[in-house]
């Protein structure tokens, strides 16, 4: 057996060998904690440096150009500050013959203009040309109504006039209370191209109410179409034509088509039909970018 004492300095000797290999051990483990370390922040600082800024609400404040102010009618059906009152009840000095530009000859009585059907005397329109605008027009089929189909109370309200005649886009005006025809040529129809939302028609003898957006048709200089006409149109408060695009001019033959024009006069149509004729009154219209 070895003394004590030797077996004592053999293991002294041994831990002193493995010395070196525990200090290799703890500097590789520092050395990998640190290049860890270094790799994260290597990945950290650029994303935290392209990172945008915040962003603030004033970035997305528009503050002019400042829109008019606009003084509303004491009523919904009254005409705003800004608008060109067409026909107040009074008398006829906005409108002329279509046919001719003489004189409007339509009856003016008690607030109201009435539609003529007298040999020669036909349709109406604004002595004004208008592009885009809003309108407000009220009518009136009377109580009395005789006729069915497209021959009972039939008018209607061109946004364009392009001519004599029905030459023009039509946004339709009938007797549409219990009455059956063509639905692109029913009330709220812009004439034989859109079929109406909904049918809000009161009865004969009441007064019906047409809100109407014009969005007139530009053309190229070549005479071809850049943009449409678009129509969105309220009957008695009730949407009838949701920014409805048009194909052209309304015609009761043939396919619609466009002709190139800048501004245009409003239209109100005497029908032919041999149905009592219908009223007008309170007719304004502000013009639009």
């Amino acid at each position: 057996m070895f003394p004590s004492g030797w077996l004592m300095q053999i293991y002294s000797i041994r831990l002193a060998s493995l010395e070196p290999l525990r200090c290799i051990v703890v500097e590789m483990t520092a050395l990998r904690n640190f290049l860890a370390s270094s790799l994260i922040l290597g990945l950290t600082v650029p994303l935290l440096a392209q990172s945008p800024a915040q962003p603030k609400p004033e970035e997305t404040e528009v503050w002019t150009p400042v829109p008019k102010v606009v003084t509303p009618g004491a009523t919904d059906e009254a005409p705003p500050s800004d608008a060109i009152v067409l026909f107040d009840g009074t008398n006829l000095d906005e409108w002329v013959s279509a046919q001719d530009h003489t004189p409007a000859q339509w009856v003016v009585a008690d607030g109201v203009m009435t539609v003529k059907k007298a040999p020669g005397v036909g349709n109406i329109e604004t002595k004004r040309s208008f592009k885009n605008y809003q309108l407000h027009v009220e009518w009136r089929v009377p109580e009395n109504i005789t006729g069915s189909s497209q021959a009972r109370g039939n008018s209607g309200v061109f946004l364009a006039s392009l001519g004599p005649g029905d030459a023009g886009y039509e946004l339709q005006v009938l007797d549409s209370y219990n009455n059956a025809t063509y639905v692109n040529g029913m009330v709220g129809s812009i004439y034989k191209q859109s079929i109406p939302l909904a049918n809000p028609m009161r009865k004969p003898g009441e007064w019906e109410i047409y809100d109407v957006v014009w969005t007139a048709p530009v053309f190229n200089d070549d005479g071809s179409l850049k943009t449409p006409a678009y129509v969105t149109a309220f009957l008695n408060g009730v949407l009838v034509d949701n920014h409805f695009e048009l194909q052209g001019q309304t015609l009761y033959i043939g396919k619609p088509f466009y002709k190139k024009y800048d501004r245009a006069p409003i239209k109100l149509q005497a029908h032919g039909d041999k149905s009592e004729p219908i009223s007008f009154r309170n007719i304004w219209v502000r013009e639009l970018p």
